[in-house]
């Protein structure tokens, strides 16, 4: 019985990412965002560029994504309440599977979401 009550709290929880002002896009200390060879392809094809341009322009430590002075995705667009992420179409597996089946720990952990909604908030202008 527990296996058909966890896909419908795994899509549940996908449909408050919908209203998510993007708390995920942040960068916490001790976080990082890990992109694949696969996912620099797929932005490579979304920018028409090669991968090499692409890690030259977007990608910091070999694997992950820069970020912008807030600590936030440098796809990331301000000032927007929804659709905030500008590639998302081409956005990175970790990004397409998180929260993993599993509720957003930014919904749960009061930690987490006081030391992110500040920033989010400015974002929005």
């Amino acid at each position: 019985m527990t296996n058909n009550v966890e896909p419908a709290a795994a899509g549940l929880n996908r449909v408050f990412c919908n209203y998510c002002p993007a708390f995920c896009c942040y960068r916490l200390p001790g976080s990082t965002l890990f992109v694949t060879a696969t996912d620099i392809n797929r932005l490579a094809r979304h920018f028409q560029q090669s991968d090499g341009e692409v890690r030259k322009q977007y990608i910091e430590h070999r694997n992950t994504f820069k970020v912008k002075e807030d600590g936030s995705c440098i796809f990331l667009s301000d000032g927007r309440l929804s659709k905030r992420c500008s590639v998302h179409e081409a956005r990175p597996r970790q990004c397409r599977d998180f929260p993993y089946d599993a509720p957003c720990p930014y919904l749960q952990r009061e930690d987490l979401l006081a030391e992110i909604y500040p920033r989010v908030e400015k974002s929005l202008g």
